[in-house]
């Protein structure tokens, strides 16, 4: 059999961890073979060597049978290996085109020409159906778009092996049906795909093989037609995982957060991005604002929380206003931000100190402004045991060295642990195995169940449809659907989510 890509023996040592242990990893030309394992089980770091990130301790690479040494990305670049990485690697005070050509510049006498690139970048987006600005910068598109401006970038370099490290983690459901029609386009079209996912349904949707590691380790390589979603979660987890959420029927009580006409306008534009949003979550319900991503749930999170002003209307919890309070003085709200790197951790903080970061000005972690370390680090061992939280050196581990999904487990067990009247959840599992989700949407019912209120915001229809108690569509910064989601379906729900519905909403 000859394969375009043979990763053979792949041993990668971190401190404190072996994060692929004897690996091997076979791609065949011109198919859609997807990589399977949970948080920390070595996928990102397998691609990675193949992208020339890191160098592997032990085993060879051949491309078409020939070994191939790749010390960098240029290296891979040249050999036609692209990569779309799952936290992605952009310039953001540049432009999207900027970004695209960084690196393959086209130059005449040390200036740029842009002109043939941007044909390029235009060509391709229409192409693909990626639809992005060029003249866009990347800090003020959504992160739905920065995902295709990375698909941009490896197809402007004319990759035939291409890398897709959970490329549809920040998609809307249209968004992935159109990548894998792109997927299955670029395979006809003679190129080879490896795809990391977690979403069972993708892979029976789109890939030919998958291979299952397991802790850094090498579980199997299976024909995805010949097996159930249910014995592919077992091969990556260990064991049997429930794909559906077992949850009781919702005691409902008082209202924890009311919003009265809330506006929230684009600094730049001008215009409404949040617009007249008038809703109550309650006690004891998981209430999950669903829409395309852009449509203003940032904003509207942001003014609830407190990292933007609202324009204008109210904001309640607990009956009490709180539209003009410092985000400190927002007690009783906790946030699960949507991008952890950006909002939920400072990546260059140990473990302990991120665990902390909510609390370490209250007297039990500090005396006259002096950090009780030992008292920080006993709070944090305990909530590295009580969420299993797993990294190579503990406490003391970089948080930017963990793996997404254990980097979202300490975000969750902090903000949990703040023991809030409202948990505000965004895009929570983004990213997440089965195994970590199932967790997650535990710990989320397990909150309802306390009464406490759980606003949810997604754009998983399956996690929207499942998980919530109730759903508010939000389409152009404006409520538009209020719904049960076991009176409505998911084809109603893209309705409204596209501005072809509306109903108003409460």
């Amino acid at each position: 059999m000859d394969y375009v890509i043979e990763m053979c023996g792949i041993t990668k040592i971190f401190p404190g961890i072996i994060a692929n242990d004897d690996v091997t990893l076979q791609l065949k030309k011109s198919e859609i073979h997807v990589l399977l394992g949970e948080n920390g089980a070595g996928k990102s770091t397998i691609m990675s060597i193949l992208f020339g990130l890191y160098q592997p301790d032990k085993g060879i690479i051949k491309k078409n049978g020939k070994e191939v040494k790749i010390n960098g990305p240029n290296d891979a670049t040249r050999l036609g290996i692209g990569m779309v990485h799952q936290h992605f690697k952009l310039v953001h005070n540049f432009t999207v085109l900027e970004n695209i050509i960084l690196g393959v510049e086209t130059t005449s006498r040390g200036f740029l020409k842009m002109d043939k690139a941007r044909e390029k970048v235009v060509s391709l987006s229409k192409q693909y159906g990626l639809d992005v600005n060029p003249d866009a910068l990347i800090s003020d598109i959504t992160v739905g778009m920065q995902q295709r401006v990375e698909i941009l970038k490896m197809l402007y370099r004319d990759n035939e092996i291409l890398i897709f490290d959970e490329p549809t983690a920040v998609l809307t459901p249209q968004e992935i049906e159109e990548l894998m029609k792109i997927m299955r386009s670029l395979v006809a079209e003679g190129k080879s795909i490896l795809f990391i996912t977690h979403k069972l349904a993708e892979i029976k949707a789109v890939a030919d093989r998958c291979t299952v590691l397991r802790k850094g380790k090498y579980v199997g390589t299976v024909e995805v037609s010949s097996v159930s979603k249910e014995e592919m979660s077992e091969m990556m987890v260990g064991r049997k995982v429930s794909l559906a959420i077992e949850k009781p029927e919702p005691k409902i009580g008082k209202v924890v957060l009311e919003t009265k006409n809330l506006c929230v306008k684009n600094k730049t534009t001008g215009k409404l991005v949040v617009d007249n949003a008038s809703f109550t979550a309650k006690e004891g319900e998981i209430l999950c604002i669903a829409g395309i991503d852009g449509n203003g749930q940032r904003e509207l999170v942001f003014a609830l929380t407190g990292l933007i002003s609202a324009d204008s209307g109210a904001i309640l919890l607990n009956g009490r206003d709180i539209s003009h309070d410092a985000i400190r003085a927002r007690a009783g709200i906790a946030h699960i931000p949507e991008d952890r790197h950006r909002h939920g951790l400072v990546l260059y903080y140990s473990l302990a100190y991120n665990l902390a970061l909510q609390k370490y000005y209250t007297k039990r972690f500090q005396n006259g402004g002096f950090l009780k370390y030992e008292e920080i680090n006993k709070f944090a061992e305990d909530l590295i045991e009580r969420y299993d939280i797993r990294s190579g050196q503990g406490i003391k581990t970089p948080v930017r060295s963990m793996s997404g999904g254990n980097q979202q487990k300490a975000v969750i067990a902090r903000e949990i642990d703040r023991d809030p009247r409202l948990l505000i959840a965004v895009q929570p599992t983004r990213g997440l195995d089965v195994g970590a989700i199932e967790y997650i949407h535990k710990q989320l019912v397990a909150e309802r169940d306390k009464g406490k209120a759980v606003l949810l915001v997604s754009l998983e229809l399956d996690e929207v449809m499942n998980v919530s108690d109730r759903i508010l569509v939000i389409y152009e910064g404006r409520l538009v659907a209020n719904v049960n989601p076991k009176e409505t379906t998911f084809q109603e729900l893209g309705l409204y989510m596209s501005g072809s519905k509306k109903e108003g909403a409460a």
